[in-house]
């Protein structure tokens, strides 16, 4: 059974590995046997991701990239297929919300400039999806093997009272993997995406909990919602993550979004 689940030999990049749920990711990825490119901006987060996976005795390489210019990952795609080899596997975990697009009752969503907007859409549908799925997608095709993980968000599928572009833009990351699913589905390459629910981290850790350190009403409003009655650990997205990216676990698997959110996505009244 466990040969399902047995990257090994395969080469995968994950976009945004410098951020916590990236950064788990990578770590699962490589725990399985992938040789894992850490992908991202921040030099410091990327080596220490790498440090982490080598200590645990997989294999990694930091490499510095901007998600949001095609130039730069075509440019660091050329590095990795010299070294590393060809990629067989994408993560697309770049994304996040700016306070800039948040609504709040100060900051109401007709004061949400046009430059803020495209900004998020920028960095969580251009650099969260759209221009990574460009640059790899079609050499994987090319070779005929692949998998492409998109990471979408509950607010995908049930817009959030304060994020509305980051809503906005993770719904057309969910249309934009069924779109490519079909497109490469004839040529080997398996496009799907991944919900997670609510994580802690650094880009929502402020909206749930206090200075103190005690959940905000927000906070409270969400696991009243989620029938598990707690927020995820990142290492829960990791078991969904090798499902996806396995030939042999998920061969058969495309265009679908699979839910990792303690039931929030269930809950109604």
């Amino acid at each position: 059974m466990s040969e399902l689940f047995d990257l090994t030999g395969e080469v995968a990049v994950v976009i945004g590995a410098t951020g916590v749920l990236g950064g788990a990711l990578a770590e699962g990825l490589a725990g399985a046997g992938a040789s894992v490119v850490v992908l991202g901006r921040n030099a410091e987060r990327g080596d220490d991701c790498v440090r982490r996976i080598a200590e645990q005795g997989g294999r990694a390489r930091f490499f510095s990239a901007d998600a949001t210019v095609r130039e730069s990952l075509a440019s660091v795609h050329r590095e990795i297929e010299t070294s590393l080899g060809a990629p067989t596997i994408l993560v697309n975990a770049a994304g996040g919300n700016d306070p800039k697009v948040t609504v709040t009752a100060e900051h109401r969503f007709e004061a949400i400039s046009l430059a803020d907007w495209n900004d998020s859409f920028a960095l969580n549908l251009a650099g969260g999806a759209l221009l990574p799925c460009q640059e790899f997608g079609p050499a994987m095709a090319v070779r005929g093997k692949g998998s492409i993980i998109n990471i979408a968000s509950v607010s995908a599928h049930l817009p959030l009272s304060r994020v509305v572009t980051y809503s906005a833009a993770k719904a057309a990351v969910l249309n934009l993997t069924k779109f490519l699913a079909r497109e490469w589905a004839p040529a080997g390459v398996r496009v799907n995406s991944l919900t997670p629910g609510f994580f802690p981290a650094e880009q929502n850790r402020a909206l749930l909990y206090n200075p103190d350190g005690t959940p905000t009403p927000r906070a409270e409003a969400i696991l009243n919602h989620t029938p598990m009655a707690r927020f995820g650990q990142a290492q829960e997205l990791v078991g969904a993550a090798i499902f996806l990216a396995s030939p042999r676990a998920s061969g058969f698997v495309t265009g679908i979004d699979l839910q990792v959110d303690g039931g929030f996505l269930s809950q109604t009244i």
